[in-house]
């Protein structure tokens, strides 16, 4: 990705949103973009499968986890549906596993840090909700921008095609 998010940031003043730094990057792909897909749930990430399993065409995964650092949401098994199924990125507002194999891959994944234990699966959460974390508010539809610098989040797309 050639967009960087300073420049995005420059060029667009007002008009995006800064989310506060708080992410740590774990994919092989450092930089990354797309349309924000959104999950709503806490230590089960029984939505997250179904989610990276399904179709991505180049979106992002946004998952608010509610900031658990108790349990990990992604592993290398989802990030690689995630690759498999073209989903750009994976923003976790919680944990991962599996940082080592994750950092191969082609997919952007930023969380907050990583925890060896998995989740529970009650299948319980929402899905393509407003969800707001990091003094944000992630919309469906949406454009996400994610690099070394942070997160931004527009209303419409910030790149040319």
């Amino acid at each position: 990705m050639d967009l960087l998010t300073t420049d995005l940031c420059d060029a667009n003043e007002g008009q995006v949103r800064v989310v506060e730094p708080m992410f740590n990057s774990f994919g092989g792909r450092p930089a990354f973009f797309g349309r924000i897909a959104t999950l709503k749930l806490f230590e089960d990430n029984s939505l997250v499968r179904q989610a990276l399993e399904s179709p991505g065409g180049g979106r992002v995964l946004v998952i608010d986890g509610g900031g658990s650092l108790r349990r990990a949401l992604v592993g290398d098994q989802l990030a690689a549906l995630g690759v498999k199924n073209n989903w750009t990125g994976i923003i976790v507002y919680g944990c991962i596993r599996d940082s080592r194999a994750i950092g191969e891959m082609d997919i952007g994944v930023f969380a907050i840090d990583t925890h060896p234990m998995k989740t529970v699966k009650r299948n319980v959460g929402e899905a393509e909700i407003p969800v707001s974390f990091g003094g944000v508010t992630f919309m469906p539809g949406e454009w996400l921008y994610a690099d070394e610098d942070g997160v931004i989040v527009s209303a419409a797309a910030l790149h040319q095609r």
